[in-house]
């Protein structure tokens, strides 16, 4: 099933998402829309946080990635409960965007090297080590279960740029190409 994606401006794509146990209700649908939703938004990852549960749960797919010819060697997983043990490398700019900010993207400075901690679908724990874009695309969906949107990472010249287009998203006045919920219920 596709899910509406929340907007900026939604409260909990502001708060620290908690930890779940394998009795979560529904998981395994959960995930399955998960990536449904993803898809059909054309997007590389997905966060719980992102259609309404503040929950530690995350899915990536960066085939598509490497599919169009990025520098990437792509993988399709799921991330529960992660933690970060650490970030090393040089940061690197890359141009993000994000599914709850449609329409709006800027340079990002990450580190190019990230471990975590992590379980997987069947709560089988890993401890891994992913760079590049890899990285990337986990870094932006592990700060959603964190409470922190991309742009907060964003240089002050770019948000005070961009600073209009939030409150339009905010306030549900844009149009995505997906089902999305904005904070007045639309």
């Amino acid at each position: 099933m596709i899910l509406p994606i929340y907007a900026y401006g939604q409260p909990v794509l502001r708060k620290k998402a908690e930890d779940i146990t394998p009795d979560y209700p529904g998981l395994s649908n959960l995930i399955a829309d998960m990536f449904e939703t993803m898809y059909r938004a054309e997007g590389v990852g997905l966060a719980a946080p992102q259609i309404g549960r503040a929950i530690r749960l995350f899915v990536i797919d960066t085939v598509q990635m490497e599919e169009r010819g990025k520098d990437v060697q792509g993988f399709k997983k799921v991330f529960i409960n992660a933690h970060k043990i650490e970030e090393t490398g040089d940061p690197w700019a890359y141009e993000e965007g994000c599914l709850s900010i449609p329409e709006i993207r800027g340079d990002v400075d990450r580190p190019s090297v990230i471990t975590l901690r992590y379980l997987d679908e069947n709560f089988v724990e890993h401890t891994e080590t992913f760079d590049g874009l890899n990285a990337r695309v986990i870094q932006h969906e592990y700060d959603h279960t964190d409470g922190i949107l991309f742009v907060e990472h964003l240089k002050p010249m770019k948000k005070a740029f961009i600073r209009s287009r939030l409150e339009a998203i905010r306030k549900g006045r844009i149009k995505a190409e997906y089902r999305m919920k904005f904070v007045d219920g639309k």
